[in-house]
């Protein structure tokens, strides 16, 4: 089972969840997660650039750092996430940034060759 699911409101994330991925292009039975998740969608249109993944789950919290591509302009990248995400219960820290349970998700983008890069990292959140 899932670590999302035994989370307050995991039910109700986890239709939005279903319900973005459909959006997202990503139909019944397809995985479109970003590397190393289970609760992130994969935008349409994005690869994931598997040599670029790493996942490390620690007593602190899980860091994922993965890699997508593809032809879709940066801002409609954007504009899925900005979209999609306060839909699961992230919430905004910063233009490509997102809080949620203890945990921040970064997002950077890149153009090169014609494609977009997409860098996620999640990561525990630092508590001082």
């Amino acid at each position: 089972m899932s670590k999302v699911l035994g989370r307050p409101g995991a039910p109700l994330r986890m239709a939005v969840l279903a319900s973005a991925l459909l959006l997202a292009g990503g139909g019944a039975g397809a995985e479109s997660f970003v590397p190393g998740t289970q609760d992130l969608p994969l935008m349409a249109g994005l690869a994931p650039v598997a040599e670029e993944a790493l996942v490390f789950d620690k007593p602190a919290g899980r860091i994922v750092q993965a890699e997508a591509a593809g032809t879709s302009a940066p801002d409609e990248v954007r504009r899925f996430y900005a979209d999609t995400l306060p839909q699961l219960g992230w919430k905004a820290a910063g233009p490509l940034a997102w809080v949620r349970e203890g945990e921040r998700l970064d997002l950077a983008l890149d153009r090169r060759d014609g494609r977009t890069l997409v860098r996620f990292t999640l990561s525990p959140v630092e508590t001082r």
